[in-house]
C-alpha cells in the first residue's frame, strides 16, 4: 500500500501518482483501461485472469451465420462478441453485407466502436450499458412476436436478454462465438500482493472478479483477506453485484459503465481520500 508520504506527494493532476492498480482485463483488450489509467497517474500491474479463445462447438454459430437473412435484429453485448462474430463471418467467406440487412444493437460505447470497425453503425445503443438498458430499448420499440433476434456472445453469459425477449414472444437463437478461459498473471503481480503492495483492483465484468480471485487461491493466497486489503473498483452494476456477492465491498463504481469512466471514478476515489488525508 502507499504510504503517508506517498500521499502528500500526490499532484492533484494526477490522483493516481503512487498508486499502484491491477487490471484483470485479457491482454488483447487491456489497453483501453491501462492507458486512461496512467494518464492519472497509476502504476498499472498487468493481471489478466480471462483469455479468450474459440467455443468446443461452432454449430449454433454457423447454424445462423447460414440463416442472416431471417434475422431482425442482431444483438451484440461485448467487443469480443464483434470481433468473434465477424472473424467467423470471415472464415465462411463473407464480409459486413452479409449482414446488411439486419438492425444491430450494442450493449454500450465500446462495443460500438468495435463494431463502427466493420463499416455498420449500430441503430441501438441504450443509454443505460447494460442487458436491462437493451430491454428498456426493446420493450419501448415493442420488439415481441414475430421477430427474429440473434445473439453472439460468450458460451457463459447471463440469460436475462433473450430470456425476456423469448417471455415477449421473439424467436432468439444464441450463438457462442467466444469462451473465456484462465490468463496469465505478469511476473512478479503475485509476490507484490503477497507483500500487500497493491492499493487497488479493477474489474470489468463478474468473471474477471471470479477468475482473479480463483487465481489468488490457486497461487495459495488468501484470497478474501487479499481483496479486503484493496480498494476494489467495479464498472457497474452486474459486477458489482457479483463482487457483493462474495462478500466484499465495491469502493468504486462509475455511473456509466466504460473503461474510461472507471479509471476517472478511481481517480476520484483517491483524490477524495488525500483531499481529506491532507
Amino acid at each position: 500500500m502507499s504510504s503517508d508520504a506517498d500521499i502528500q506527494e500526490h499532484d492533484t493532476g494526477a490522483p493516481l501518482a503512487g498508486r499502484s492498480v491491477i487490471v484483470t482485463r485479457a491482454a488483447d483488450q487491456a489497453r483501453a483501461l491501462t492507458e486512461p489509467l496512467e494518464a492519472l497517474g497509476a502504476e498499472v500491474l498487468a493481471f489478466p485472469v480471462i483469455a479468450t479463445v474459440e467455443p468446443p462447438d461452432w454449430d449454433p454459430a454457423d447454424q445462423a451465420i447460414g440463416q442472416l437473412g431471417q434475422y431482425h435484429w442482431i444483438v451484440l453485448t461485448s467487443a469480443n462478441a464483434v470481433r468473434c462474430f465477424f472473424k467467423r463471418l470471415e472464415h465462411h467467406g463473407l464480409d459486413a453485407e452479409a449482414v446488411a440487412e439486419p438492425s444491430f444493437a450494442v450493449v454500450g460505447s465500446a462495443t460500438a466502436k468495435a463494431l463502427r470497425a466493420y463499416g455498420i453503425e449500430p441503430h441501438l445503443i441504450p443509454a443505460d450499458f447494460s442487458a436491462e438498458g437493451l430491454i428498456a430499448e426493446f420493450e419501448e420499440l415493442g420488439l415481441g412476436e414475430g421477430s427474429h433476434v440473434l445473439i453472439p456472445r460468450a458460451i457463459e453469459a447471463r440469460e436475462l436478454l433473450p430470456d425476456t425477449l423469448r417471455s415477449w414472444g421473439a424467436t432468439v437463437d444464441v450463438a457462442p462465438v467466444y469462451q473465456t478461459v484462465p490468463g496469465e498473471p505478469g511476473p512478479g503481480v503475485l509476490e507484490r500482493l503477497r507483500d500487500e503492495a497493491v492499493d487497488a483492483a479493477t474489474f470489468t465484468s463478474p468473471s474477471t472478479f471470479r477468475n482473479f480471485r480463483a487465481m489468488l487461491q490457486t497461487a495459495e493466497l488468501d484470497a478474501d483477506a487479499t481483496l479486503r486489503g484493496m480498494v476494489l473498483a467495479s464498472i457497474g452494476p452486474v459486477t458489482s453485484e457479483a463482487i457483493r456477492a462474495s462478500g466484499h465491498e465495491v469502493a468504486v463504481e462509475p455511473e456509466k459503465s466504460t473503461v474510461k469512466e472507471l479509471a476517472a471514478a478511481l481517480g476520484a476515489y483517491y483524490a477524495a481520500v488525500d483531499g481529506g488525508a491532507r
